[in-house]
């Protein structure tokens, strides 16, 4: 990878209770500043389904077309058109050749998450940290992890 700027949002306990809402949320605004595609990695598939639904009904007047990926179907991507995919993708894995944005649900650093054959660069990383104990700890985990790398870092208490 090379210079990956990351930002941590530190979430306040009322912005935590609506956790789904403000992935939905910071998804729209990536993609309104961005033309580059999105990838959110969730490690568990209840978090995933509950991501699918909540991105097709986070606002009554749209929707944020995405696409959910699975091990084998994020291999196949690689093969296809690229401008063939929704601009937002579920995975538990980053696909390979991916370079857009990162919005990284969870406990571990991304790096744990690009397979040793992928080509995957992504260009900005966006982590979330809720205020609960565990989720600091890791929060801080991955903040010396990335800054080891050299990563340019930033956070946001939100």
């Amino acid at each position: 990878m090379s210079k990956l700027t990351v930002s941590f949002y530190v979430l306040s306990a009322s912005k935590a209770q609506d956790f789904l809402g403000f992935i939905c949320q910071l998804t729209q605004t990536a993609l309104n500043k961005s033309t580059q595609s999105l990838v959110i990695l969730a490690d568990n598939e209840q978090l995933l389904s509950e991501l699918d639904e909540a991105l097709w009904a986070f606002d009554a007047a749209s929707f944020i077309p995405h696409q959910r990926l699975s091990a084998s179907n994020s291999e196949a991507m690689a093969s296809t058109d690229k401008n063939s995919a929704a601009p937002v993708l579920l995975a538990s894995q980053l696909p390979p050749d991916f370079s857009g944005i990162v919005i990284n649900t969870t406990p571990r650093p991304i790096n744990d998450y690009i397979p040793s054959t992928s080509n995957a660069l992504p260009s900005r990383l966006l982590e979330i940290i809720l205020p609960d104990d565990a989720s600091v700890a890791q929060g801080r985990h991955k903040y010396k992890h990335y800054q080891q790398l050299g990563y340019e870092l930033t956070h946001f208490k939100v």
